[in-house]
């Protein structure tokens, strides 16, 4: 058969990576994609929001399956105008992904079916929201209400920064998304990453990960699009995840089906995990990423199998296989990111970093020019490594990381320390 993978970033590179490895597969495209994915599959040059261009491409060559990876071509209809099409896609329709694109509605829709979230106001104007946080007083969470690629949380940590922050979002600072404002209580804990494939009022539990926002070690400076991941995640215990599937996943797609915007597709819930319990402090309607690179790392089953048997409703007969070994993601950015930063510095040493059975690099923000490979965006490269041990993983890949090069390489140092930790003290 053959398959359209949707979307430019490492988690598309790893979905691609995945697909590619299934006997169903014949021929592989990939619209637009990256340096990396255009070694295992064919580019198409096309927007992953232009979405009539991609059902003509689709409809003249004879694609059987697309699979969306980014949530922008989700939130403007893709999967709509492919099921009018009669062509056979894997994500959520637009109705049901404002759970994702409006952080408004994803807070009032807990709300109204009971799972736990952090207690917030929605605000459409700077002098309500002042007051607000003067009453709330500090730390507090300041979100965008539409997509802001990872970028629209910010945690306030004084009241002089919380201000400027709302005073920011209403100038602009994410367009449109930012128009309205989420603000909330901010919770201490760890968070976690939980991501199922679902269907209708059923799913099938991914692999558990963690993941790494903010852009320095030790969770320090502004909140990234994540900085790395590791897989399993020793803070969801068996004991958790009852919790997380009884209180969060099944209410949530039920409450969606009551909406009149059932889901199939990947639902992702990020979690809040401490003394209040277990919150939510975000919905996704795709693969995480950076989570999705070292997932897919441990999925010995058949993506493709798997997503064709939830497209003909036979979900209850999905059963992933997941490798023993834990899998661990470090990104590497370019310098400046989440702020502003400089593209097209050469990259070199990958070959020599996946010399190690163990490692796969994925490509994000990557383009060749003049034969070269080169730089072309903020995150611009996960490297995975699996290991019997965490601790193993993680020495493979920061032995990885450290043979791979380009000006101003930024990247955290410290991701898989947390669960290291944690499976000591078991």
């Amino acid at each position: 058969m053959k398959v359209l993978v949707v979307g430019n970033g490492g988690r598309e590179h790893a979905l691609a990576w995945k697909i590619k490895q299934s006997p169903l597969v014949k021929e592989l495209f990939v619209a637009r994609g990256n340096a990396g994915i255009w070694q295992i599959a064919k580019k198409v040059d096309i927007s992953p929001t232009d979405i009539k261009s991609l059902v003509k491409f689709a409809k003249e060559n004879q694609i059987d399956l697309t699979v969306v990876g980014p949530e922008q071509p989700l939130s403007e209809g893709i999967v709509n105008a492919f099921n009018e099409a009669g062509l056979k896609i894997f994500g959520h329709t637009k109705e049901a992904s404002i759970l994702e694109a409006s952080k408004v509605f994803a807070k009032n829709f807990m709300k109204k079916y009971g799972i736990p979230t952090a207690f917030y106001e929605t605000f459409d104007n700077e002098e309500e929201a002042v007051a607000f946080i003067k009453k709330m007083g500090t730390p507090i969470v300041i979100k965008a209400d539409g997509l802001a690629a990872g970028k629209g949380v910010v945690i306030a940590h004084t009241e002089e920064e919380a201000i400027n922050t709302v005073k920011d979002m209403f100038a602009g600072r994410f367009g449109e998304a930012s128009k309205r404002i989420v603000i909330e209580e901010f919770l201490d804990g760890e968070e976690a990453s939980y991501i199922a494939m679902v269907d209708g009022e059923e799913l099938v539990p991914m692999a558990t990960s963690q993941d790494h926002k903010q852009v320095y070690d030790g969770d320090k400076g502004p909140n990234t699009g994540g900085m790395g991941a590791y897989s399993p995640a020793p803070l969801i215990t068996p004991e958790i995840e009852k919790e997380i599937l009884e209180k969060i996943m099944y209410p949530t797609l039920k409450g969606m089906k009551a909406e009149g915007k059932p889901m199939r597709g990947f639902l992702y819930a990020g979690l809040m995990i401490g003394s209040k319990g277990i919150n939510v402090l975000e919905f996704n309607v795709r693969m995480g990423d950076p989570e999705t690179q070292p997932i897919m790392r441990r999925l010995e089953s058949d993506l493709v199998e798997h997503i064709l048997d939830i497209l003909e409703g036979k979900i209850s007969t999905v059963k992933p296989v997941w490798s023993d070994r834990y899998s661990i993601g470090v990104v590497m950015a370019s310098g400046g990111y989440p702020g502003s930063y400089k593209k097209g510095y050469e990259i070199t040493g990958i070959q020599e970093a996946e010399k190690d059975p163990d490692v796969v690099v994925f490509h994000s923000g990557t383009d060749i020019k003049d034969g070269k490979l080169i730089t072309n965006g903020g995150r611009v490269l996960t490297i995975t490594a699996t290991g019997e041990t965490l601790r193993e993983a993680k020495e493979k890949v920061y032995n990885a990381v450290k043979k791979i090069h380009f000006k101003d390489a930024h990247y955290r140092t410290d991701i898989g320390d947390k669960g290291i930790k944690r499976l000591s003290q078991q």
